[in-house]
């Protein structure tokens, strides 16, 4: 099988490269959705040039698309960089959890293109899903937060088991995705199984009221 990932960077969307690549399948790019306006109903906002580094790591090449995050025409920004990239694809991955709006428009973008559609962690436990990022070795860092109970210091935290355990009860308490599929937080991973080369980053915090962001202001691969 052959297949595109639809990559931001993030712990979803890393994980879904690495279960193609145990299945046997071959990865002839990961396309990377980069935003320029100030929200996206689809697509990751934060630090997601960190994929092209993953893509490098891998040994796959790297789209980069940009779009304004304009609500459906982002959806036509990825289709015709699949286009025009020439890919010769049988399918594309996606990292998606539970949004049937991102899962619903890539479906049918797919069909229109004559492709398959995969959503690997498509309704997969939130719990069983962050402790297999963890036993599995990817190194996944918290990049933004947007809820209450999440404060400064979850900024470039990596997941571990003992922040999970921390994670998982201020989620019970605050309502929250523990898995951070409604946004709640953003993440980026910097080291994972099918990586070849770790990356490492230098970041800067900023903080504003009752959210905030760790940007990545420099990175390269180890």
């Amino acid at each position: 099988m052959r297949t595109a990932v639809l990559a931001s960077g993030g712990k979803d969307s890393t994980y879904a490269s690495w279960w193609a690549l145990m299945q046997g399948w071959s990865i002839e790019a990961m396309i990377t959705i980069q935003i320029v306006g100030d929200d996206s109903m689809m697509f990751q906002l934060q630090n997601t040039s960190i994929a092209g580094l993953q893509a490098k790591s891998i040994g796959v090449p790297w789209i980069s698309v940009i779009s304004e995050g304009v609500e459906e025409k982002e959806i036509d920004d990825l289709e015709k960089a699949i286009i025009t990239s020439n890919l010769q694809i049988d399918a594309l991955v996606v990292g998606a959890l539970r949004s049937d709006y991102q899962k619903t428009r890539i479906e049918r973008m797919c069909e229109r293109l004559g492709i398959i559609s995969y959503c690997p962690l498509w309704h997969h436990d939130s719990l069983e899903h962050m402790n297999s990022l963890i036993d599995h070795g990817f190194d996944v860092r918290i990049v933004s937060v947007s809820a209450d109970g999440l404060d400064e210091s979850w900024l470039g935290a990596k997941l571990t088991k003992e922040n999970l355990h921390v994670l998982g009860q201020l989620a019970e308490k605050h309502r929250f995705n523990l898995d951070g599929e409604g946004g709640e937080f953003e993440t980026i991973v910097l080291d994972s199984p099918h990586m070849n080369q770790r990356i490492i980053c230098e970041a800067e915090t900023t903080w504003n009221g009752s959210r905030g962001t760790w940007i990545v202001t420099n990175a390269h691969l180890e």
